[in-house]
């Protein structure tokens, strides 16, 4: 199933003028929220990881149309890094530096092509402003003091992401504590944000949504309870939703619809 379009909600755009405010001033940022709010998410849009992943992953020959994913990243000058579950400190700093080298390559490369890049390519952490850290749970403490004293050496923009607690957690470190800026909460869609995500959801499965419509209303009132605003779920949801009615050739979302959509799922919110 192709994946769904992404929604530029009332919290990505919060999040990007987190990000952006981390970025301006060189400092240290922390962003936790619930599972399945969509912090990942956004992060991943911020960076145009999403363009530029297979890219980075897929090192060799290069043709013109890269040439756009080289413009994307030195939008942001950003790099987006998840660290294995198991990784050791060395393996941790090893693959950190080898991604954000790589998206200083292609930032060379982009500079080069609009005739800005002057003598040698340059030291590769000096195109980038922002390194993102998503699941910094994982992260073990001489990984975060390793991150503590690149942030030192590099003044380079630093987020960590991750669960509710996880500005506790850090608190124990206060050598890098002390150089938090920024603390943002990912929170769950609000009642207008569901709306605007319900209304695209509709639209895709060629219907139109009316609130004023009473069987509209009740499932709307349905999604709600069940995914308490937690994107993800209604993404889980909406996917259950579609294979329902499609099997059963439903053409009207109800609330029947989405109770038995429900019915298969493990909903398990924290």
């Amino acid at each position: 199933m192709a994946p769904q379009r992404f929604v530029v909600t009332k919290q990505h755009r919060r999040f990007v003028e987190f990000a952006d405010a981390v970025r301006r001033q060189r400092t240290i940022g922390i962003c936790y929220g619930q599972a399945g709010t969509g912090k990942t998410l956004s992060a991943r849009r911020y960076a145009n990881w999403h363009k530029a992943e297979t890219l980075l992953q897929e090192w060799g020959p290069r043709d013109d149309s890269d040439y756009k994913v080289y413009a994307a990243l030195a939008q942001k000058r950003t790099v987006f890094f998840t660290p294995e579950v198991l990784s050791t400190p060395r393996q941790f700093k090893d693959d950190l530096a080898h991604i954000t080298a790589r998206v200083s390559i292609c930032i060379d490369q982009h500079l080069e092509t609009l005739g800005k890049l002057i003598g040698p390519p340059k030291m590769r952490t000096k195109n980038i402003d922002l390194i993102i850290i998503d699941e910094s749970e994982r992260l073990r403490p001489s990984a975060i003091e390793y991150l503590r004293d690149r942030y030192d050496r590099t003044n380079i923009g630093l987020i960590l992401i991750g669960m509710p607690g996880i500005e506790k957690q850090f608190s124990r470190y206060p050598q890098l504590y002390s150089r938090v800026g920024f603390a943002h909460e990912y929170r769950p869609l609000a009642e207008e944000e569901l709306r605007f995500v319900l209304e695209r959801r509709w639209r895709k499965l060629g219907q139109t949504l009316d609130p004023d419509d009473y069987t509209d209303a009740q499932a709307i009132a349905a999604i709600a309870r069940i995914t308490r605003g937690n994107f993800r779920l209604v993404d889980r949801l909406f996917t259950q939703m579609e294979r329902i009615m499609k099997i059963n050739e439903l053409h009207t979302i109800t609330d029947d619809v989405v109770e038995a959509a429900r019915s298969t799922l493990v909903v398990g919110l924290t």
